[in-house]
Formats: structure tokens, sequence, C-alpha cells
């Protein structure tokens, strides 16, 4: 009987083994994760979960029972420390397991400060692990002084529940600006007002220097020549594709493993999906680092495994939520040349277009026009940008 291994325990690798068994296959599965806990959501942790709002059981994709039930074993807290294409193997220690079709649900590891400049001392946290929250949560009190490295989401998401907790709270962001990266500026600007609203102090066009401290962080110097107090500090600069198995096992890795558009990798009968997954996009190839992305991607790598020969053609939209604001991305604004602004009573969204090509959409606190621009980017439309700025125009007209 056919045994399917997948390496990788998180949202994209509990998708594909439920999609596995949903289109039929009756083979062994294997499902391995290094953390000791089964399959959980990530969006919550240094949210919902670290500000004491989610029990530890509700962040866990399935029952207790859903996989013994569907015949997957789940190994947890099982490091796969080697992949053997030759002899399609993997191996874990001492132990050795065969397969005949391996997917990849790696996921992604946070970037890492170097130790030339604090990044192995003690009060410097990620974001990325249950086990990191577990750790960081202590440190979350009122009054303390936290410095964030780092203005894209994870580190706004970071400081926005610092703040609501009574903490003394600095962002520092290299770029020009917070989100340079991912958003426009008008996007950028209203998360800046936002974040200061609160109490945040952000300091752009500022980097750090390093960290102080003998053994522990107790402040830091900017690049400013600033030297500020802290109590500890939170490392959000990113994340990378997890390819520490794919490359001495020789699969090819372009920005994540790279895949066809079918999700299979350089060696036959080697799948990937979710975040360590980079798939062809236009002229280049795109890796998306979303819930959405890792469950449909990983479900149609299930299909694929079993011969389904689909394509695979990503709907990207994203979220984030921070204070009382829930950001609703849909599409990807890779070429815009200008942003349409629409306002409401208590809702605002930022269009943006590349000509007259609608390409993405930021939305504030206004699920209506990210369901409205969802549906628009679908059905492949673009509005008229000033019918889009006119808030008496009813969106749903949009659609006709």
């Amino acid at each position: 009987m056919s045994h399917f291994i997948i390496i990788g325990a998180g949202q994209a690798g509990s998708s594909l083994a439920a999609k596995l068994r949903d289109d039929g296959f009756e083979g062994h599965i294997t499902l391995i994760g290094d953390e000791t806990a089964p399959p959980y959501q990530r969006p919550p942790l240094s949210k919902a979960y670290l500000l004491g709002e989610m029990p530890r059981e509700r962040l866990f994709l399935r029952a207790d029972t859903f996989y013994s039930e569907r015949n997957i074993t789940l190994r947890t807290g099982a490091a796969v420390t080697a992949i053997d294409p030759v002899a399609k193997t993997v191996s874990l220690g001492a132990d050795t397991l065969s397969y005949d079709q391996l997917a990849l649900t790696t996921g992604s590891l946070p970037r890492q400060l170097p130790a030339s400049i604090g990044g192995t001392l003690d009060g410097l946290y990620t974001v990325r692990t249950l086990a990191d929250i577990d750790t960081l949560e202590p440190q979350v009190r009122k009054g303390r002084r936290v410095l964030i490295i780092g203005g894209g989401y994870i580190g706004l998401e970071a400081a926005a529940v610092a703040a609501k907790q009574g903490l003394e709270v600095t962002l520092v962001e290299l770029a020009d600006r917070i989100l340079q990266r991912v958003a426009a500026p008008e996007t950028s600007d209203f998360f800046r007002a936002l974040h200061q609203q609160h109490g945040v102090k952000i300091l752009e066009g500022v980097g750090l220097t390093r960290l102080l401290g003998e053994t522990c962080v107790t402040g830091a110097e900017l690049s400013d020549g600033t030297v500020i107090e802290v109590d500890f500090a939170i490392a959000g600069t990113g994340i990378l594709p997890d390819t520490r198995l794919a490359d001495p096992a020789g699969i090819a890795c372009d920005n994540g493993i790279a895949v066809d558009e079918h999700g299979q990798t350089s060696v036959p009968g080697i799948w990937a999906a979710g975040d360590c997954a980079s798939f062809p996009h236009g002229a280049g190839r795109l890796r998306l680092e979303s819930v959405p992305n890792a469950i449909d991607m990983a479900e149609c790598v299930a299909a694929n495994m079993l011969g389904a020969g689909k394509t695979y053609v990503p709907e990207p939209w994203f979220w984030s939520d921070q204070y009382d604001v829930k950001l609703q991305i849909a599409g990807l604004n890779i070429g815009y040349d200008r942003i349409v602004v629409r306002d409401g009573d208590d809702a605002r969204s930022h269009w943006y277009y590349a000509g007259a090509r609608l390409l993405a959409v930021d939305a504030m606190n206004d699920p209506r026009a990210f369901m409205v621009a969802k549906r628009l980017l679908a059905a492949g439309k673009s509005p008229d940008p000033a019918a889009v700025g006119d808030p008496g125009i009813d969106l749903k007209t949009l659609m006709r």
C-alpha cells in the first residue's frame, strides 16, 4: 500500500493530509511536525492567545480524534534530519521512513538578528511559534518597556498587543516608512497614526545598531546614535522560507522551494505547498505568506498527488488585526502606479491601480469593500477609479 509522507504539521500540512482522505486516498499518511503541539493556528498567537483571550485548545486546527479517525499518523516533536530522494526515505534521527510520495509543508522561519549585534542575548523574542509566545507572555506586563525591531505587519501587531497591555512601546523601522515593502504610503500613514494614538513611539528611517546588555537585553543603541533603555525586545524583521531540508536534498530552491504550476518540485514525487513554496507567476515566481494560500495550495497539491493535474491559481487575500482595526487585503499590489482612497463613516479603503487595471485593495474596517474587491479581482473586472473614490456610489454597483 502506498505511503505518503508530509513534512511540516502546520496549516498547509494538516490541510493536505485531510484533503488526501477527502479525495479518496486509502494508503498510509504520515504527518510529521517538529513542534510538540498538534497542528494549530498561527494568526491568533500574537494577538488573542498572547492577550489571554483564547485558550490553548482553541488554537488547534482539528479535534484530538481527527487524525486517528482519518487513519493519519501524526508524529509531533519529531525533527526530520534528511531526505534521500534516490532511496525515497526520510530520516528522523535513528529512524528511517520510506515514502512513495513526499510533500514539504515546512513553512517559514523568523529572521534572526546577528549575534554580533546582540542576537543571542536573553530578553530578545520572536513571535512565530506557540513556544515563542509561551516564553514571551510573562514579559508582557503593564509598565514594562519594549523595543520592537521592524515595522511590517509582524512588528505592528506585536506593538498593538503590547500597547493594549499598557507597555511603553518603541518601534524602529530602518526603511523610510513602516509597511514600505508591502503597502502604499496611504496605508502606512493610516497605521502610523493609529499606533501613535495608542502611545506607540515609531521611529522610521532608524535602524538597530546593537542591543545592549551583558547576558540579557537592557537597552539598545540606534543608528541615529540614540541609546534607549528597555526591558526586552521583539524582532519582527520578517520571515524566510524553510528550505533546510530541500537544499541538501538537491531540490531546486528559488525564494523558497521552487514548484511548477501543479506544486511539484524539481524532483519527481516530491511536492511543496504553503509559505515554503514559490510557484510560477507571470514572468517570474511568487511566494505567498498567508493562511488562505497555505490551505488552497495544499489542497491543490493533494489532488495532484492523486493525479488530478490541476493548475494552482491563487486568489490572494490577507488580514491583520491591530487594536480595533481589522485590515483585509485582496489581491497583490505589485506594480501599482495609482491609489484611490475611499472613505466611509468608520471605514476606509485604498484601491491599487496599474493604469486602468485594479490590482488590490486594502480595506480598514470595511468588509464590504473587501468582499466587492475580491469578487471584482476574481472576475477580472476593473471599476472606474472615479466611481470607486465617490462614497456616494454604492460599491455593489461596481460589479455590473
